[in-house]
């Protein structure tokens, strides 16, 4: 079983020296957006930052607060492409999974950047160890009303019209649905927008793998548990709206590391 170790405010690669050996990093939750300038800044100079040792950057969804097309990418994804772009350029294997603002990014973007677009679920190899790599939005399964509007919006048809419409025709309406969202999760329960258990089981057992990495709950933690006797795991990444968060994965396990913000 992987180690783990869990860090209050992490400023720089610590812990277990990962610059200084082969590894992986995963990050989601993002939730990049012209209003929240820090956080881009934040998120460029971790990724120019990374070592050379840095094989693989895993974008596990979500690191747009809102993604209306390639067409569109608007400020912020005019300062990140670039710098996902050379990071794949130096040899960094860039993978992205949709999350639930972002599942219109598309073959342009994957293009530009030199990212893998990944589909809703995939068993990875991390270092000998398979790992079942997901958004995490369809383990909630118990919100019932996001799980109706996911089906909407990921149809091929509705996104062929969204694309039809103008720029600011889909700027206003994805306000509108994050205006929706805001008020809607007001009013659930927090155990309601969290990842379902059974959800959970399902879809290891699905994949036959007994580790499971996913953000989306913005709630970072390895959750441990048994399933007829055999150990599995969950590892959640946590959002970036106070601090980073990130896995550092290698082949000595991995760390969930949270990202201190210097002011």
């Amino acid at each position: 079983m992987a180690n783990t170790k869990c860090e209050a405010a992490v400023s720089s690669i610590n812990g277990r020296n990962f610059s200084d050996s082969s590894h992986t990093v995963f990050l989601s939750d993002v939730h990049l957006d012209a209003s929240r300038p820090a956080i881009t800044e934040q998120l460029i100079a971790f990724l120019n930052a990374l070592p050379v040792s840095t094989e693989r950057l895993y974008i596990v969804g979500d690191l747009f607060e809102a993604w209306i097309g390639d067409d569109a990418p608007g400020t912020v994804g005019k300062q990140l492409v670039p710098v996902l772009k050379a990071l794949t350029g130096r040899g960094v294997e860039g993978f992205f999974t949709h999350g639930n603002r972002d599942f219109m990014i598309g073959e342009k973007f994957a293009t530009l950047t030199g990212f893998d677009l990944l589909p809703d679920e995939i068993v990875i190899d991390c270092y000998g160890i398979s790992v079942l790599l997901l958004h995490g939005d369809t383990l909630c399964t118990d919100d019932t009303d996001y799980q109706a509007l996911r089906t909407t919006l990921r149809n091929p048809a509705f996104q062929e019209n969204l694309m039809n419409m103008s720029v600011p025709q889909r700027v206003d309406l994805a306000q509108q649905l994050r205006s929706a969202s805001t008020a809607e999760m007001s009013n659930k329960t927090e155990d309601i927008m969290d990842a379902n258990q059974t959800a959970v089981v399902d879809a290891l057992n699905r994949h036959e793998v007994d580790v499971m990495l996913h953000g989306h709950t913005h709630r970072p933690q390895v959750h441990y548990f048994d399933i007829d006797a055999r150990p599995r795991q969950r590892i959640v990444l946590g959002d970036w709206f106070e601090q980073g968060s990130v896995v550092f994965w290698s082949d000595d396990g991995f760390e969930l590391q949270s990202l201190q913000r210097h002011a």
